[in-house]
């Protein structure tokens, strides 16, 4: 305990008494600060102090004043350290030059690019130096093998020009070959093999001595020179068109089921498709029977071409039938096996996107009033296809306002569908379309905040809800025509599944001549 006289600092009046001698005599006890509240007391008067110290003040201001030598000294002091950081250069030292003999440079001349581009090896001493002299001519070849490829777009005769051959001698080869088959028949990426002989002259293109190539899946062509003159031999290919039949049992998946017996993913496709006019998916239960029948081809030689699905039949687990449809017609319609072809669907999507607004009243997006949309916007991403909802023909496409460009399809008995906002339009008018063909791609012209699809629809001219419609499409055979499809049908189902895929023998043995070592090495060089 400490005393201390005077001293007023939480003090406690510990003085007895009263009077004049009590007042001027009083004692206070005095505590002593501890070492947190004195280093706070130190830290708030350094504090202090430093908030009227400007280190870096503004130099545009009180020019001359103590503050702004201040300002200048502290610039002067940051700008000297800087420099005294400044990196230091060094020179770089390189290798020391190398003595190199002529017959160290002769090696290494092997070994660089130059020789490579010139024909020559790059192995030791096999490069050209200054003591080898150049022919005055070079012998040709006797012939070339090339390989080309006609694209997607190309003629036949451009892609004889591209390979090589003259423009009269490319003209006499795509008219013998299509007097054996049409040149439009002839499928993008088909490769021809071409034989270039001996130029006569310099400077003259080379002449076709042989081509030949796959010009259908049953037919090849081969062009040869006999006696100078090119004659062209179609070599016919024996192809078997047994329809390839497979079935098996419904499991947890009627797609994978169907994979795993062997069935091609777009036949599967078109299958489940072609189900859903009849039987709901959900309908489809495990231990089921599909039925398939695929168009299907092939050679001799090998190849086989898989073509449109022909039957779709769904049995049940007690074996009778829940769905039979078969192909028929130039459209490719599927009827049921009693002749009749119906196809029932609710609201067919336009395209693939969620509906971002409904039919009825709203606040347009642009305009910004209240006002009637008469359709349904779907939301999408620029250039998604945009599909037709049932047959049609096609009655406008073009500009159409703030629609855009907009294409009005007319499927029968009044009724009418718009499509707007296109970003590019696929069909004309006039042009007859098909459930699910392409019509348009998304886009966001006319008056549209965003790329997406307004679709409207019309019954006698006047607008309507288009999720309030359902399409049902029917069709009746009768007489001849309806004998025809039993016909065909019964045949389809007289076929064995799986009996497509065996071996097909060739017509004739092939041609085990040995091969030459000269000819296992050399190869044709490829014109895309």
């Amino acid at each position: 305990m400490f005393f201390r006289p005077g001293k007023r600092d939480e003090a406690i009046d510990i003085a007895g008494g009263s009077g004049a001698a009590a007042a001027g005599s009083a004692l206070v006890l005095v505590r002593r600060p501890s070492l947190a509240e004195r280093y706070d007391h130190w830290r708030e008067g350094v504090s202090a102090r430093l908030r009227d110290v400007e280190l870096a003040p503004d130099l545009a201001r009180d020019i001359g004043g103590a503050k702004w030598w201040r300002g200048v000294a502290t610039m002067v002091g940051l700008g000297a350290l800087a420099l005294a950081g400044w990196p230091d250069f060094a020179p770089l030292y390189a290798a020391p030059p190398m003595d190199l003999t002529d017959e160290a440079r002769d090696e290494f001349r092997s070994q660089v690019i130059m020789p490579l581009a010139l024909g020559a090896d790059s192995g030791r001493r096999m490069g050209a130096s200054t003591a080898v002299a150049a022919l005055e001519a070079a012998p040709e070849r006797p012939s070339i093998e090339v390989v080309a490829t006609l694209a997607q777009g190309d003629s036949f005769e451009r892609m004889l020009r591209r390979a090589g051959v003259g423009r009269e001698e490319a003209q006499q080869v795509a008219a013998l070959v299509g007097s054996s088959v049409g040149l439009d028949e002839i499928e993008s990426g088909t490769k021809v093999d071409i034989t270039l002989g001996r130029r006569t002259s310099v400077g003259q293109p080379r002449p076709l001595d042989a081509l030949e190539f796959r010009a259908r899946f049953d037919l090849r062509l081969v062009l040869a020179r006999m006696d100078g003159r090119l004659s062209v031999r179609p070599v016919p290919i024996r192809v078997d068109s047994t329809p390839l039949r497979i079935r098996g049992t419904v499991g947890d998946s009627l797609f994978r089921s169907a994979r795993a017996a062997g069935a091609p993913g777009p036949a599967v496709q078109a299958y489940l498709r072609t189900l859903q006019t009849q039987i709901d998916a959900g309908r489809i239960g495990s231990g089921d029977t599909f039925d398939m029948v695929i168009d299907y081809k092939r050679a001799e030689t090998g190849e086989t071409q898989t073509g449109q699905l022909l039957f779709a039949g769904l049995f049940g687990a007690d074996g009778k039938p829940r769905a039979r449809l078969m192909r028929w017609g130039s459209e490719g319609r599927f009827f049921e096996a009693s002749g009749v072809g119906e196809q029932r669907e609710g609201l067919v999507a336009p395209v693939s996107g969620p509906i971002s607004s409904n039919y009825g009243m709203r606040r347009h997006p642009v305009l910004g009033y209240r006002r009637m949309h008469a359709g349904m916007d779907f939301k999408a991403s620029y250039g998604t296809p945009i599909v037709a909802v049932t047959d049609a023909t096609v009655t406008s496409a073009g500009r159409a306002g703030g629609c855009g460009n907009a294409v009005r399809l007319d499927h029968g008995n009044g009724l009418s569908t718009r499509y707007c906002h296109m970003s590019r339009m696929a069909v004309s008018r006039g042009q007859r379309v098909r459930r699910g063909q392409v019509i348009g791609y998304v886009g966001s012209t006319g008056l549209s905040t965003g790329p997406h699809l307004h679709y409207e629809m019309y019954s006698g001219g006047r607008a309507i809800n288009p999720a309030s419609v359902r399409f049902v499409t029917r069709a009746q055979l009768s007489g001849s025509e309806l004998e025809a499809f039993r016909s065909k049908l019964t045949g389809l189902m007289r076929i064995e599944p799986g009996s497509a895929l065996e071996s097909l023998a060739p017509a004739k043995p092939a041609d085990t001549a040995p091969v030459r070592e000269i000819d296992r090495v050399q190869k044709a060089r490829e014109i895309g």
